[in-house]
């Protein structure tokens, strides 16, 4: 009994540390948008973040929604998928599970000023302008300038310097 009893504990603060890294990355991404101007185009309407399937980060991000704007333009969070048109939003988020479909997401958004963020080692040098990492259990991030660049999304030079610049 004792031992099943520390077993529950153990697991308990892992779904502690789980939820925890969610509620960080949706902070991130949140104030990723004060430091990313998007093309005129994008300036109206609501400003939309899109998930690609089922992830514990979009709690997190209606919780953000429900107080918080980008500019004048309120957010709105929506699960979608892969297949879906992604052109109309500003940020797709793919987390890890999903990343396989990264790279086609990644080509159907080209050049329409959609921040594409993941959630994979790697990716920020492949297909993502950024990507979530974590190092000796603290969340950061990468960054590749040049894919944010041919997405038509200008970056703060604070930005590049907060995460770990990636070509």
């Amino acid at each position: 009994m004792r031992k099943f009893l520390l077993l529950i504990f153990c697991l308990s603060l892992c779904g502690l540390t789980k939820a925890q890294d969610e509620k960080f990355k949706a902070l991130f991404m949140y104030n990723f948008t004060k430091y990313i101007e998007y093309p005129a185009s994008k300036q109206a309407g609501n400003f939309v973040i899109a998930v690609v399937g089922d992830s514990p980060i979009i709690a997190e991000l209606q919780t953000i929604a429900e107080r918080k704007t980008v500019g004048q333009q309120k957010i709105e969070v929506k699960r979608v998928a892969a297949t879906d048109d992604l052109a109309k939003c500003h940020i797709v988020f793919v987390p890890e599970p999903k990343s396989a479909d990264a790279a086609n997401i990644a080509q159907k958004i080209a050049g329409k000023g959609v921040v594409l963020i993941t959630d994979k080692p790697g990716l920020a040098k492949t297909v993502s302008g950024i990507n979530y990492v974590s190092t000796a259990g603290k969340q950061s991030f990468e960054i590749n300038q040049s894919h944010l660049k041919t997405q038509g999304v200008n970056v703060s030079s604070t930005l590049l310097t907060l995460g770990k610049t990636v070509e």
